[in-house]
C-alpha cells in the first residue's frame, strides 16, 4: 500500500474516533456551547516569499472577524511534507478540522482559498460533506473560491485593472499566468479573458496546466504587434509556477517563450493574494458560511 493511502486511512480513522467521541460526549455537539471558528484551506507554498500573501489573507480575516479562531490548512501534501522538511507544520483539512472537533467547535466555515472551483476545491467539498455525515459539528459550511458566480468574476475583472503594473502604456500587454485543471471549471479562465478584454484589449489569460496555454497567447499578441508585456501571476502565491514557469530562463518557460519572439518581458513576481482588493473576495465569502451560523 503507497505512503499516501496509508496516510489517508490514518487521517479518516483519527477523523471517526474524534466524531464518535463527540457523539458519544456531547450528543452530536448540540449541548455543546457553541464555538465558531475558521478554516482557512489553501493550496500551500514552500516559498518563504510566498507567506507574505498568507499573512495578508490571516490579517484580512482576522480584521474582519475579529472574535473568531481562525486555523489554516494546505490541501497539497507535497507542500506539507517540503514545510516539514523546513521544521514547519501545516495541517491537511481532515487533521485541521479533527483538531476543531478536540477543540470543541460547534460551527465551522471553510473558506476556501482556491482561485477556481476545480479539483482541490471539490475535494475539500467531499471532506466536508463527510464531516456533514458524521455529524461532529452543529454546521460546517464550505465558502466559494475566488471566482464562482457572475458577480465574482466582475469584482476579480476589478481587482486585475485596478492591481495592473503602474508603469505599463495601454499599447503593452498584461499576460496573467494561471494555473490551470483538468476540471471543467478551466473554462473560468478563458472567460475571464474575455471579460477583461472588454474592458482592456491587451490582457491575456493563460494557464500552466490548461486552455488558454502559453503558445495561444503568443499568437495574440503578435497579431496585435504587441512588443513588451508584463508577466503577472494569476495564482494566490508567487511561488514555484511563477518563479520558474513563467519568469524562470529556462527555454520553455513563458518569459523565454515571449522574449524569443521579439516581445520584451516584464515579470512581476506577486500573488494575488498580496492584494487587498482580491483578498477581500475571499474575506467576503466567509460571511456566507456565518451569515447560516446565528
Amino acid at each position: 500500500m503507497k505512503k499516501k493511502e496509508l496516510i489517508g486511512i490514518a487521517v479518516f480513522v483519527v477523523f471517526c474516533l474524534n466524531a464518535l467521541s463527540c457523539f458519544a460526549s456531547a450528543g452530536h455537539g448540540h449541548n455543546e456551547p457553541k464555538k465558531v471558528g475558521i478554516l482557512l484551506v489553501a493550496f500551500g507554498s514552500s516559498e518563504a516569499s510566498a507567506q507574505v500573501s498568507f499573512e495578508n489573507i490571516g490579517q484580512k480575516v482576522k480584521k474582519a472577524y475579529p472574535d473568531i479562531p481562525a486555523r489554516w490548512a494546505y490541501t497539497s501534501h507535497i507542500i506539507r511534507e517540503k514545510l516539514a522538511k523546513q521544521g514547519k507544520y501545516l495541517d491537511s483539512p481532515e487533521v485541521a478540522l479533527a483538531k476543531m472537533l478536540d477543540e470543541k467547535f460547534t460551527h465551522v466555515a471553510v473558506q476556501s482559498l482556491h482561485t477556481i472551483g476545480g479539483a482541490e476545491y471539490h475535494d475539500l467539498r467531499k471532506t466536508v460533506g463527510a464531516y456533514k455525515i458524521m455529524g461532529g459539528f452543529q454546521k460546517i459550511i464550505l465558502g466559494y473560491p475566488l471566482m464562482s458566480t457572475q458577480k465574482d468574476m466582475e469584482k476579480t475583472v476589478d481587482a486585475i485593472l485596478k492591481t495592473l503594473p503602474k508603469d505599463r502604456q495601454k499599447n503593452e500587454a498584461v499576460v496573467l499566468m494561471g494555473h490551470g485543471t483538468h476540471h471543467p471549471s478551466n473554462a473560468f479562465y478563458a472567460a475571464l479573458m474575455f471579460q477583461l478584454q472588454l474592458k482592456d484589449p491587451n490582457i491575456f489569460v493563460g494557464t500552466v496546466e490548461g486552455y488558454p496555454e502559453v503558445g495561444l497567447i503568443k499568437e495574440l499578441m503578435l497579431k496585435k504587434n504587441i512588443r513588451k508585456a508584463y508577466l503577472v501571476p494569476f495564482m494566490s502565491v508567487a511561488g514555484d509556477h511563477a518563479k520558474n514557469d513563467m519568469a524562470g530562463d529556462e527555454e520553455d518557460s513563458w518569459k523565454s517563450v515571449f522574449t524569443k519572439a521579439g516581445i520584451q518581458c516584464i515579470p512581476v513576481l506577486k500573488g494575488t493574494a498580496e492584494y487587498d482588493p482580491f483578498v477581500d473576495i475571499w474575506v467576503g465569502h466567509i460571511n456566507g458560511p456565518l451569515s447560516h451560523f446565528q
